[in-house]
């Protein structure tokens, strides 16, 4: 979300693209269970965590946090490894606005997100009068934060927060979170084994992290709890919409256009963007500012754009990207992968991105032809697989 709401990498499980997004939960919950995680992901004995948790509990107990809440909160939970070493894993990165594009507009989000929003369609109308913010953009929020509910995380927050408060590279922004996770079991929004997440805590549809949950979330159902972690994403899809409304977003605006399309003149943009060298160009509009509230990412933020006029029935990208730096279309990166796979050095997909799985292929494939083990995609190499 925004640069507040998140400076870390959260969002991206959902679209493949990086480590956490985190991604990530599902409704009614029955007592939390650690089936499905990772080892890693499971409560591993620490002294020194424990010391920490006994003096963040004094520290918790003077904000207003209540005995009860605390016991609540921290019934079975524990320091999570794996979260630290999620964290610390991060990798900073500049991927080019086709691959992003790739994943984040990919057909199968396309047709994903037009069968969410005819399921939902009732409900993101009602949002979209009470905030004023299209359904179209709700929805493609909703796709690249969680693909649409399928992956909202199951790590318990408090366990993820209060790791990352004792042994994390930001231990006070992330006691400011597992502050705020506690403050949402003492309202009563959700159980203490409902309150799961990714590994970084974002929680539910939309990935908000407790502090902007907050800030932010509604109880559009009208049932007492701002539950965006059921199944039923009324709540999360409207805590979204209020989010952006309160971002600045104005109601009848587009958030931009691609140049050269009817859309991009109707209005005056406040700033043109190419952000891939030789790619489109985009017309954009003062709602791309609300968008990058919600994650500060020019990326990001076309990806919701292009999502959402997707959703809404419209068509690709028109102008092309051209060639990468090692002179493939994306046609040719899609087939390099699907040769590669036919080889039997599986690239997990043919999206055309060259990422860790692709490398790992092509590298697996340099070296049982005794070649160079570069990882790199090249013509020659996409010759040589016929």
């Amino acid at each position: 979300m925004s640069i507040s709401r998140r400076s870390f990498t959260v969002g991206l499980a959902a679209l493949g693209l990086a480590a956490c997004s985190t991604g990530n939960r599902a409704g009614s919950f029955a007592p939390r269970s650690d089936a499905g995680l990772a080892p890693d992901l499971q409560p591993q004995p620490n002294a020194g965590y424990d010391a920490w948790v006994s003096a963040f509990k004094s520290r918790a107990a003077a904000q207003g946090i209540s005995d009860s809440t605390l016991r609540r909160g921290f019934a079975g939970a524990g320091y999570l490894p794996g979260v630290v070493k999620r964290d610390r894993n991060q990798t900073e990165f500049s991927r080019s606005l086709e691959d992003y594009l790739a994943i984040a507009a990919s057909d199968e989000r396309v047709t994903k997100g037009r069968a969410a929003f005819a399921r939902h369609q009732g409900v993101l109308r009602q949002i979209e009068a009470r905030y004023g913010v299209p359904a179209e953009v709700v929805t493609a929020v909703w796709g690249l934060e969680s693909f649409y509910g399928e992956r909202r995380g199951n790590v318990p927050v408090v366990s993820a927060t209060s790791t990352l408060a004792y042994d994390g590279r930001r231990g006070a922004f992330f006691e400011k979170q597992l502050i705020a996770a506690l403050r949402i079991l003492e309202r009563g929004d959700v159980s203490a084994a409902g309150l799961t997440g990714s590994w970084a805590g974002a929680m539910g549809h939309t990935q908000f992290i407790p502090t902007s949950y907050q800030s932010f979330a509604v109880d559009f159902t009208g049932d007492g709890k701002r539950d965006i972690w059921s199944d039923d994403p009324s709540d999360s899809l409207a805590s979204t919409a209020a989010y952006l409304a309160k971002s600045g977003w104005k109601s009848g605006q587009k958030w931009g256009a691609e140049m050269g399309t009817a859309a991009a003149s109707s209005a005056t943009p406040v700033q043109i963007l190419q952000p891939d060298a030789g790619g489109p160009r985009f017309a954009i509009f003062n709602n791309f500012k609300a968008i990058k509230r919600y994650n500060n990412s020019d990326n990001y933020a076309i990806g919701v754009g292009h999502l959402s006029d997707r959703i809404a029935g419209g068509g690709p990208i028109q102008a092309s990207f051209g060639p990468d730096k090692y002179g493939l279309t994306i046609d040719d990166r899609k087939a390099l992968q699907e040769r590669l796979t036919a080889r039997g050095f599986d690239t997990d997909g043919t999206d055309g991105v060259i990422g860790p799985n692709s490398r790992k292929a092509i590298t697996a494939y340099q070296q049982s032809q005794g070649l160079p083990a570069t990882g790199d995609p090249s013509r020659e190499l996409l010759a040589r697989l016929g």
